[in-house]
């Protein structure tokens, strides 16, 4: 459990910050707000950022989590960021160097555009690659510069 006097903290950089108690986790409803929150949220001692997961919520819409952790004092947080699949989420790069390839590959998987980001190209699959193949939209191509793509992987096991 978070302290009271951290989520208050938290909260009140940001009108746009809810708090679930249940989860423990942050939402933020204005993702242009992301970068001047968590640069206040870094300011608090939260120097280490873990992990960046998308998720495909597919009505449209992607989201975020990034878990935060201090060296200091241990606390760790999670930030939820929920967003229409055409818009950019500011980069955090510049405040957490982790954030550079966690950010790429959510660009590479899930085709999430990260604003102010200093090499936003893909990180895991070929640059001339078609698609986003987490989305659960995504349809493998039949072939890849000439090779088959086989679909039915079941012989793999």
């Amino acid at each position: 459990m978070l302290d009271k006097s951290l989520i208050d903290s938290i909260k009140s950089i940001s009108d746009s910050i809810s708090f679930d108690e249940e989860s423990q986790i942050f939402n933020i409803e204005k993702v242009d707000e992301w970068l001047e929150i968590s640069t206040k949220v870094k300011e608090l001692g939260f120097d280490y950022l873990m992990c960046i997961t998308s998720i495909d919520l597919e009505d449209g819409n992607l989201s975020l989590a990034y878990n935060l952790n201090s060296t200091g004092s241990q606390a760790s947080l999670e930030f939820n960021l929920i967003f229409s699949a055409d818009a950019e989420v500011p980069s955090v790069e510049s405040l957490w160097k982790t954030a550079d390839w966690h950010e790429r590959e959510a660009y590479d998987m899930m085709g999430i555009k990260f604003s102010g980001h200093p090499d936003m190209k893909r990180i895991l699959l070929p640059h001339d690659w078609e698609g986003h193949p987490l989305k659960k939209d995504y349809e493998v191509a039949d072939y890849y510069h000439g090779m088959y793509v086989p679909k039915d992987k079941t012989s793999w096991e």
